[in-house]
């Protein structure tokens, strides 16, 4: 709720007359020596190092709280690590000192001085000798118990929902520190972690719609990456065995609960590998980051209990379809006879042309919902996997698989085509595609096909989604909620 402006016209009012005063209103000179949250671990470790008579303690935050008492106040000092009582006294920091803080504000950032000393109740508390203003505040925040609750001002406003919603703020703790539990994961394991373009002349690595931009002085169209595999994979000719990189990736497509158009990924590369060793591992990663993280792997998820523990289930694509999702197996090589199925099921296929994406539009629709717990789907048909290797036993097939936990899609991962000329194929088929109307097919890729050229060992690649990773380990529901600034439609 906007504040009324009766409320902006006081504060800019006792701005101005601060500033009249001499009042410094934005200093850079006050220097906290604690974080608050070292002075609580200091008093619950070692309580008898201090008191009202022992070491002096400067502290800095914004004031949250403040109850007047005449010729005292206890105020509430909030930093990054945490809250502290802070006591202020007249006769202790002097008359002008005290009538000054009189003037200010809920939401002003302050800097305080002088020792611990723990109050009736119990409370730690930093006994003020001194204080300064340190920055002021023209806006009053939300009220405590009305707060910001509407979704769309909390995503607009995000500074404010960190500080009035204890709960989003541990939401971006926990992702910072899966992201880090990754990082470490990978880094252990002997692989380089690297950073590939994120302006690419051809859009490629997923079939996907990008967003197009223009370079002046090479005076060429770019494109901002929709998946950095092809430079990833570029890397593994040129000898760097293991890579990973935390990208951004971007696709100009629809806005949901699981979808943003700027997103992070995890992708990862690793030589003489397969799918299957890349499953044992990603089981392996995220049981160990869900434990590191959240202290378990039995997590909660919007009602469920989710099991991060392996081993996972693993389920060939037909297979899902056949017995999760109702499909007559007799009708998966009918393309038209699956398009009269997926139409009696009210599920509507826009991209019709091919046998693959009428199979992977239903499992969409009547499979995926229903994978909970965390399920591997593996042989995924040719034609939608143009970068994936094939099965030796059904080449008509992939190695390839997609990782579902909560109902969602979370990574995808495959052995990767290293044969330069079924690439090619692959490429001129996704090429005619796009001349029949599939804008998202991939584009022929001469640059990457030259780098296959000169020989890519065995490889295993993957690509973890980081923004729906995290709502599985934060039990949120909807991307937005992960994201520290999600893309919004401009307000009226």
């Amino acid at each position: 709720m906007e504040a009324p402006s009766e409320v902006l016209s006081k504060r800019r009012e006792k701005w101005l007359a601060l500033r009249e005063r001499g009042i410094p209103l934005y200093p850079n000179d006050f220097r906290p020596s604690h974080a608050i949250g070292e002075l609580h671990e200091r008093v619950r470790t070692d309580p008898g190092s201090v008191s009202e008579d022992g070491p002096r303690f400067a502290v800095a935050g914004r004031m949250m709280a403040v109850n007047h008492f005449g010729k005292a106040a206890f105020l509430r000092l909030r930093d990054r690590s945490g809250q502290l009582q802070v006591y202020l006294k007249r006769d202790r920091v002097g008359e002008e000192a005290f009538a000054l803080f009189k003037q200010l504000d809920i939401g002003d950032f302050l800097g305080a001085s002088g020792p611990l000393f723990r109050t009736k109740t119990g409370e730690w508390t930093l006994l003020a000798d001194s204080f300064r203003l340190l920055a002021k505040s023209l806006r009053p925040l939300p009220e405590k118990f009305h707060g910001l609750k509407d979704p769309e001002k909390r995503y607009r406003r995000r500074y404010l929902d960190l500080l009035m919603n204890p709960g989003v703020r541990e939401i971006f703790l926990r992702r910072s520190a899966m992201i880090q539990e990754i990082r470490r994961f990978f880094l252990e394991r002997g692989f380089l972690e690297v950073e590939t373009p994120m302006m690419q002349p051809l859009p490629g690595g997923a079939e996907a719609t990008p967003f197009r931009t223009h370079h002046q002085a090479l005076g060429m169209d770019l494109y901002l990456r929709i998946a950095p595999e092809l430079y990833l994979k570029r890397l593994v000719v040129g000898g760097l065995e293991r890579v990973f990189e935390i990208n951004r990736n971007f696709r100009n497509e629809g806005v949901s609960t699981q979808h943003n158009p700027e997103f992070t990924m995890l992708e990862f590369y690793q030589a003489y590998a397969t799918y299957t060793d890349l499953m044992a591992l990603t089981e392996e990663l995220l049981a160990e980051v869900a434990a590191r993280v959240t202290g378990a792997t039995a997590i909660p998820c919007q009602g469920e209990t989710i099991e991060l523990a392996p081993p996972w289930r693993r389920i060939a694509l037909y297979d899902a379809l056949v017995e999760i999702g109702g499909v007559d197996r007799a009708l998966l090589g009918d393309r038209e006879g699956l398009l009269a199925f997926a139409a009696s099921r009210g599920v509507t296929v826009t991209k019709q042309q091919r046998l693959g994406k009428v199979i992977t539009k239903l499992f969409d629709a009547l499979v995926q919902p229903k994978l909970i717990q965390p399920t591997y789907v593996i042989g995924y048909p040719a034609e939608v996997s143009p970068l994936s290797r094939r099965s030796d036993e059904s080449p008509e097939l992939t190695e390839r698989f997609e990782l579902f936990i909560g109902g969602r899609e979370i990574a995808n991962g495959f052995s990767e085509l290293n044969d330069p000329l079924d690439q090619r194929e692959r490429f001129e088929q996704q090429a005619r595609d796009r001349e029949a109307g599939e804008a998202e097919a991939h584009p022929m890729d001469e640059e990457y096909l030259e780098a296959l050229e000169y020989g890519m060992p065995p490889t295993a690649g993957e690509g973890i989604g980081i923004d729906r990773l995290a709502m599985l380990l934060t039990d949120s529901a909807s991307i937005r909620e992960v994201i520290l600034f999600p893309h919004l439609k401009p307000r009226d």
